[in-house]
């Protein structure tokens, strides 16, 4: 007899509420299938940074779970200004 694995999708509010979790002051619009995402994160700890340090931030939070469990994550970032 053989069992299959049984992956747990991800969603969209999990994904959001990571995000938020994981980079200070961020916030997220995350939209998806179960498999592949796209998330708008504005956060004032993007400031400063290239295109590619701000998505990297975003990936960071997932980390080996992208390509697996979240398959695909489209990123638009945008930095916010402090309110302190």
């Amino acid at each position: 007899m053989s069992y299959a694995l049984l992956t747990v999708s991800a969603t969209p509010d999990e994904l959001k509420r990571r995000i938020e979790a994981g980079i200070p002051g961020a916030q997220a619009e995350v939209t998806g299938d179960g498999h592949h995402f796209q998330a708008v994160v504005s956060a004032p700890a993007f400031a400063g940074l290239t295109r590619i340090a701000q998505h990297k931030m975003v990936y960071d939070v997932f980390g080996a779970e992208l390509g697996e469990r979240i398959h695909a994550l489209s990123i638009k970032t945008t930095a916010l200004e402090s309110s302190t």
